[in-house]
């Protein structure tokens, strides 16, 4: 062999060394997504993902120890594209089948890119043309020796411009244990595809036919695959996607939308929180002016009628203690009209029963309901009404009439000057229910402030009698206080039949008996129709009562009609 062919077969299906160095590659299937460099020896892993073999043997192992994969010892490593877990087999990243599209590629990648390249076998000149069979670059000189050799005469060389205008690579696939020799058969037990050699000595007892024999039937299958299987699922794939994708867009859109809503419903509601609160310090400054004139007028009529009387009350004593008796008489009339005009004066006042408006009646009330601002609901209210005692008033039949072991009501309403309900709770309620004769017997009450200005009471009397009920807010009785309150006994309820008479309820009995003095002739103990006693109609038979609706007589009461015994005639 000659020193040229030995430097060709020497060399194997690479690239040039200048392709290692770190590049930004437009084509980016000629790019390893570990290392980002053009592919060097690239290989397939199980998930169909390509990379270095340099940077697969990288990778750290996924589990703690080897495992034993169909006969074969394999390292389980996750890869980078996808996190799946993939195996390496014992022999390394060498046994994984080579991805030869990533090849083209990046020889596609290196024709396209700016600067000439080498020549791959004399490495001085500038490669001209390209051998499909070897994978070498050659200059021209290099490329008419290659075709004047015997060995490699028949070779394809392409020119590297055609290949560079093609903008794809077509080549043959050359054995990794014999160069030169191009796979174009396939072992089928072996499941792989040889060149000649192989099948003459590796395989020579295997079933190995052309590559072109078995192409339909492999290929078939993996178009079956990707067509039935594959494809439509993919296209259901991305139709989902993109629905996810149209999804989180409008996720976003009604999101922000919702979002600028929210902001202007803030500003707008902060708007009118402002403005609500400027109204309410407004209406309290009308207050405190209002309540400063009162006051000043108040004090200025205490004020004259204070001066008033002091100058009466010093004028009389000193006339009493220093005056003549003719001194006083002759005084006498006109101090007495002075005397009496002021005594007289309506503008009286016990300073006990003065309450000066100190604006303690004016107060917050945060959840109060203030209608709308802006179009904008507020709460929040200034109150300004006082309880007046006098105008208080009591709701309820349970104030005057109650029945003995039964709950009673009412309800007392506090109410301002004018006469309006108080919107506010809060004030200091007293009631007290005591018995007239049985000063010892208390009712226990129960006041349940509704915090509008009503105050509803409960109680329950044990005792039957009359009572007084006192009504007090601030310590004052309310108009009417204390009330009377009679309690009736216990409602006692009919323990025997409304009936005509005992005869017959009884299915005529002789010794049925009725609450009516009624006799019958013929030793019959009760009541029959027309007989003495009888009251004529219907009637009851435990009490004689003739309502039917009436509460049954005490025992007193019976013995008092009937001294005898009574007993309960039949159901009619």
């Amino acid at each position: 062999m000659s020193q040229s062919e030995e430097k060709e077969t020497a060399k194997k299906p690479e690239v040039n060394s200048k392709l290692e160095k770190s590049v930004v590659s437009v084509n980016p299937k000629a790019v390893c997504h570990a290392c980002k460099h053009l592919y060097r020896d690239p290989k397939i892993l199980p998930c169909l993902h390509t990379f270095c073999s340099d940077c697969i043997a990288q990778l750290e192992p996924f589990s703690g120890s080897p495992r034993l994969r169909s006969g074969e010892v394999s390292v389980t490593v996750l890869c980078p594209d996808c996190d799946s877990e993939v195996d390496i087999p014992q022999s390394g990243p060498a046994g994984l089948s080579t991805d030869h599209l990533a090849l083209d590629e990046v020889f596609l990648e290196t024709l396209v890119r700016d600067g000439p390249l080498g020549c791959d076998l004399c490495g001085e000149g500038d490669a001209e043309s390209r051998c499909e069979v070897c994978c070498v670059n050659l200059c021209e000189f290099c490329s008419q020796a290659h075709r004047r050799q015997k060995r490699t005469a028949s070779h394809s060389v392409q020119a590297l411009e055609d290949l560079k205008a093609r903008g794809r690579l077509c080549r043959p696939v050359l054995c990794s244990l014999h160069p030169g020799q191009e796979l174009r058969l396939f072992c089928q037990p072996c499941d792989l595809p040889v060149c000649l050699e192989c099948a003459a000595t590796l395989h020579r007892d295997h079933h190995c036919c052309p590559t072109r024999d078995v192409i339909d039937r492999h290929g078939d299958r993996i178009r079956e695959l990707v067509s039935v299987c594959l494809r439509p699922r993919l296209e259901r794939l991305e139709e989902s996607l993109q629905k996810v994708e149209t999804s989180q867009e409008n996720l976003k859109v009604q999101v922000d939308a919702t979002a600028n809503e929210i902001r202007a419903f803030a500003r707008g509601y902060a708007s009118a929180v402002e403005a609500h609160c400027l109204s309410l310090l407004r209406r309290l400054e009308e207050l405190r002016v209002q309540r400063r004139n009162h006051l000043h007028l108040q004090r200025a009529q205490l004020h004259q009628a204070l001066l008033d009387v002091r100058g009466g009350v010093e004028f009389a004593e000193r006339l009493l203690s220093c005056g003549s008796e003719a001194e006083i008489l002759s005084a006498k009339g006109v101090t007495l009209k002075r005397l009496t005009s002021l005594a007289k004066s309506g503008y009286n006042p016990h300073p006990a029963t003065v309450a000066p408006d100190d604006g303690s009646s004016i107060c917050f009330m945060p959840k109060e309901p203030a209608g709308e601002v802006e179009g904008y609901p507020v709460v929040g209210a200034v109150n300004s009404k006082v309880v007046d005692i006098s105008r208080c008033t009591i709701e309820g039949e349970g104030l005057h009439q109650g029945r003995e072991g039964q709950p009673g009501h009412f309800t007392l309403v506090c109410r301002d000057s004018s006469g309006e309900q108080m919107a506010r709770g809060g004030e200091h309620v007293l009631v007290s229910i005591v018995h007239k004769e049985k000063k010892s017997c208390k009712v226990e009450t129960t006041i349940d402030d509704k915090s509008d200005g009503t105050y509803s009471v409960s109680f329950t009397p044990d005792e039957p009698g009359a009572y007084s009920v006192w009504v007090c807010v601030k310590a004052q009785h309310v108009k009417g206080s204390p009330f009377i309150l009679n309690v009736q006994r216990k409602f006692r309820r009919h323990t025997g039949k409304f009936h005509c008479c005992s005869f017959c309820s009884s299915g005529g009995a002789k010794e049925a008996r009725c609450g009516c003095p009624g006799t019958m002739p013929g030793r019959f103990k009760g009541c029959g129709h027309g007989h003495k006693g009888h009251p004529g109609k219907p009637h009851w038979s435990c009490c004689g009562s003739t309502v039917e609706k009436s509460e049954c007589l005490p025992a007193s009461v019976l013995a008092a009609v009937s001294p005898r015994s009574h007993l309960r005639t039949a159901e009619l």
